[in-house]
Formats: C-alpha cells, structure tokens, sequence
C-alpha cells in the first residue's frame, strides 16, 4: 500500500507508520504552530502569517479528529480574517463552527455566537446578504430565532435600512448593557455604522 511505510527497527512489529506525519504526532505538530502562531498574535508582526500557522495547527488536530482543538484554532483564523477585512473567509469559518457544534448538547449554546458573528460579517459586506443568511441560520438552528443576538441584529438591520444611526446605538447600547461587547464585536458594529450615510463613526 503505497501510504504506508515499513516501520522503524525501534518500532513494535508490525505497527505501519503513515508520512509525513505519524499518528499521535499531530498533536504535537499542531502544537507547534499554534506557539509560532502567538508569537505573531503577540507582538502584531505579522498576523497573516498567524492565520497561516493556526489553519495549519487546526488541519493537524482533525488529523487526530481532535475537532474541538480545531475549531479553537478556527475560531482565532475567523476572529482575524474579519479583523482583517477578510470577510468571506470568516464567515465561511464562522458557520463551520457553529454547524460543527450545534449537534452538540455540551457546546451548542456557543453555536448562536458563532452565527452572530458570521451574520456581523455578512452585515458589513452587505445589508441583503445579512438578511438571507439571518434566516438560514434560523432554520439550521432554531434557538438562534430567540437569541439575543438575532433580536439585536433585526434592530440593526431596521435602523440601518432607515439610515438612522442614533437608532442603530440605542440598540447596540442595550445589548451592551446585558452582555458586553468585547474590542472585535464593536470593531464590527462600528465598520457597519459607519455605512449610515452622515454618521459621527461611533457608538456613544
């Protein structure tokens, strides 16, 4: 079997050894990348190539089906991606992990934050586009229909179809109140504010 390769004298008869890299060295590998990847996350050098390294940390954990190290890494390639204005690449990534976790009775609570976020970078990219995918993920996953953030983002929606900004921070603010925005969340809302024609650019 041409995948396969005679093993090491050291190793127990028997036992194939896959290339390049063995089984339950992935783990490892993954590791690794994940440790350059900080370096880069840290010092802010250079966070394409961050993303690069926790792509490649998060191929090597589902290479051990570790899916939940995965979608760790996956998550920080989705946070940076937006941030970086990539948005179809967070989004993509964004409804992967929500869709790898819905299922999930332990994680699907976290499911709605990653459709959340996905429909934030639909938002930017497109008004329409948000709408669409608000109701796709309604009808992949109900309990999004009740959450807090879908009730957020049809006020957004609304505020920004009137053009009306001082609507548009009344809603974030109320959201804020209950459940704090961190520093990506309102980079994303104020990058969608800022689309409302004669806005001052923040959320006060």
């Amino acid at each position: 079997i041409t995948n396969w390769t005679r093993p090491p004298a050291s190793s127990t008869p028997g036992t194939p050894t896959r290339r390049p890299t063995r089984k339950g060295r992935f783990t490892i590998a993954a590791k690794h990348h994940i440790t350059i990847a900080e370096i880069y996350e840290s010092e802010l050098v250079d966070i394409e190539k961050g993303i690069a390294h926790y792509e490649q940390a998060a191929d090597y954990y589902k290479g051990e089906e570790s899916n939940s190290s995965a979608n760790k890494c996956l998550l920080k390639v989705g946070h940076y991606s937006a941030q970086l204005e990539q948005y179809p690449k967070a989004i993509e990534i964004y409804e992967q992990v929500a869709m790898s976790t819905m299922d999930n009775p332990l994680l699907k609570y976290n499911a709605k934050e990653y459709f959340f976020k996905a429909s934030l970078c639909h938002f930017i990219v497109d008004e329409l586009n948000a709408k669409l995918a608000i109701e796709k993920y309604e009808e992949m996953f109900p309990a999004f229909s009740d959450s807090r953030e879908l009730k957020l983002l049809k006020k957004l929606l609304e505020a920004h179809e009137e053009q009306n900004s001082e609507a548009f921070t009344e809603a974030v603010k109320e959201f804020d109140s209950v459940s704090r925005l961190d520093q990506w969340l309102t980079t994303m809302l104020l990058r969608i504010k800022k689309t409302i024609q004669g806005d001052a650019g923040d959320l006060k």
